[in-house]
């Protein structure tokens, strides 16, 4: 279909996005559910915050990977400079990534009465955020006009990998007993997600495009 305008655009591309992004947000908490769990099972809860460190290290790259290919898969749909792309895709999941994973999370937990604790990855330890930064990009160029549908997907992924993440700087920093406060977890979890998400994916390379795009 035709859009009369950008904003009109944007308006359906976060309405058929949502969807996935609710859906994925409770997929991740079951998963750190059944996680949880195991480790309770195996008297091995105390060890459970070090191991969702661990684990953070390892959704929080992968989180700024797929939403680097997000974006800038987007962005090209509609938009074919290379520099620009590039730029949009790099700076939309390097900054939106961090505010999804680590400061929403933050925020949430102190509001949820939780003493949090803030680190920050881009600065502790950067070669866990730029290499998956420059490899998303690089994808998004690729698949943007060559898998249909790549935008869904990709968010779909991102959106996952973003909640497990999340989740895990929760429980890593601050939030232990997690599953207790889990109708806040979830508000925190779909708020910090969510919203970043959609704007890393959708509101941010479409604000970007120029205002002459007619992309169906």
């Amino acid at each position: 279909m035709k859009y009369k305008n950008k904003f009109q655009h944007i308006i359906f591309e976060l309405a058929e996005h949502l969807p996935y992004s609710i859906f994925s947000v409770m997929v991740g908490m079951l998963l750190m559910g059944v996680l949880s769990f195991l480790a309770i099972l195996a008297r091995a809860e105390h060890l459970l915050p070090q191991a969702s460190k661990e684990l953070f290290h390892v959704f929080h790259p992968a989180h700024i990977l797929f939403s680097a290919v997000a974006t800038t898969a987007m962005f090209v749909k509609h938009e074919k400079r290379l520099l620009k792309a590039v730029l949009v895709g790099f700076i939309g999941s390097i900054t939106i990534c961090g505010l999804s994973d680590i400061f929403f999370p933050f925020f949430g937990g102190v509001i949820l009465g939780q003493k949090m604790q803030m680190h920050l990855c881009i600065i502790n330890e950067p070669g866990l955020v730029f290499p998956f930064a420059i490899i998303g990009v690089l994808a998004g160029l690729l698949i943007a006009n060559t898998i249909e549908h790549s935008t869904v997907y990709s968010h779909s992924a991102h959106v996952f990998v973003s909640s497990v993440a999340s989740i895990l700087y929760l429980i890593s920093y601050g939030l232990y007993d997690w599953i207790h406060l889990a109708g806040g977890v979830f508000l925190v979890t779909v708020v910090a997600v969510v919203i970043p998400c959609c704007v890393s994916d959708v509101v941010f390379p479409l604000c970007c495009v120029h205002n002459k795009c007619d992309h169906d």
